[in-house]
């Protein structure tokens, strides 16, 4: 297999269809939805996972993809442009997902170098858990090791910490960023004295959307172990807690297989059961360091999607980031690259022109 990850033991398998079966569905409150993952699609859900679902084949295609490990530990997609001189661009993902999130743009991006790692700690790495910030080191050296000298970096969620603090320690490297959204951190070192209209009524709504849906990050940042022993032993509670927020944070009308078909829905949490990574992914959460003072350097272009958790001002982006595109797009949600894979590839590609330019 090469630098490809090892394929699942058949008997994990095996003991994940009979989870699954013995699934002991427990009565919950009415509200559906609004009260957190709906037993009855749940109950659906599960019997097809034990049934119907075939991960062997979604293996197959994953494992098949072009595959890249460094000496750390941490792994990626290298897809290579027929053209060696072609510019690179780096593909950071964010929780509750993985290198997933982008498999829809890779076939648009044939002309470019793309490299898209596998966060540590996130499915499919071999490398430890780390902060936001402290992930950017260990993917330089592998990007360096590749023999990359100079890329754009592109995130979002937690991706796009990760991009901010690449480029802050290799300003000569990145020429550019692309981002989905602003990372939050930021928000503690702002002055409200000091800060527009527009960025106010933003920090009212962000602590608006903490209250109602924030329950996640309080587990996850102050409990992750705690957490991690119910959700990686039981496979209904991993569904449960992945497909709420895959159908609460896409644009998909409530109907979250409009967005994730049911097998690529099932494929992105069966990632998250083969490998066990559903505790060490909480690693960001846990592990939170202070926002760096000072703009970030490289030229930035910002996509924008209206359903996407915190749609960020462009005021407050600029505080941060040097915003040359700023871009607002009529669909799409937090996962915009699995999405709105043409749209997500078509700003992608407006941060490429910025690199060239600077």
């Amino acid at each position: 297999m090469g630098d490809a990850p090892d394929p699942a033991d058949g008997r994990l398998l095996d003991r994940l269809r009979s989870r699954l079966r013995e699934t002991r569905l427990v009565a919950g409150l009415p509200g559906g939805w609004k009260l957190g993952t709906d037993p009855t699609y749940l109950a659906e859900l599960i019997a097809y996972w034990a049934d119907e679902y075939d991960w062997g084949a979604a293996e197959a295609r994953l494992l098949a993809l072009p595959w890249v490990r460094a000496a750390n530990g941490v792994r990626a997609v290298y897809q290579r442009a027929e053209d060696p001189a072609a510019p690179t661009v780096v593909l950071l993902h964010g929780w509750p997902d993985s290198f997933l999130r982008y498999s829809r743009v890779l076939p648009l991006l044939t002309d470019v170098q793309v490299v898209v790692p596998c966060l540590p700690g996130y499915p499919y790495s071999d490398s430890a858990a780390l902060s936001r910030e402290a992930m950017a080191e260990p993917i330089a050296k592998m990007l360096a090791d590749l023999g990359c000298e100079r890329y754009v970096v592109s995130g979002g969620d937690i991706g796009s910490g990760v991009a901010e603090a690449i480029a802050r320690a290799h300003p000569d490297r990145v020429g550019a960023l692309h981002l989905t959204d602003v990372p939050l951190n930021h928000l503690a070192a702002m002055d409200p004295s000091r800060s527009a209209a527009d960025e106010q009524a933003y920090v009212a709504s962000v602590v608006k959307w903490r209250a109602a849906e924030g329950g996640y990050i309080a587990e996850q940042s102050t409990k992750p172990n705690t957490l991690a022993v119910a959700l990686g032993d039981s496979p209904a509670g991993l569904a449960a807690w992945i497909v709420e927020k895959l159908r609460s944070w896409s644009d998909c009308g409530g109907d979250v297989e409009t967005v994730f078909p049911r097998d690529d829905l099932l494929t992105w949490i069966t990632l998250y059961w083969v490998t066990g990574a559903i505790g060490t992914s909480f690693g960001p959460y846990a592990h939170r360091e202070p926002p760096k003072a000072g703009r970030v350097e490289a030229p930035t272009a910002v996509s924008v999607f209206p359903r996407d958790l915190l749609p960020p001002p462009r005021a407050l982006a600029e505080r941060i980031f040097d915003v040359r595109v700023w871009e607002e797009h009529a669909a799409g949600g937090h996962f915009a690259a699995w999405e709105q894979p043409e749209a997500f590839a078509n700003d992608l590609r407006g941060a490429v022109a910025l690199s060239t330019i600077r």
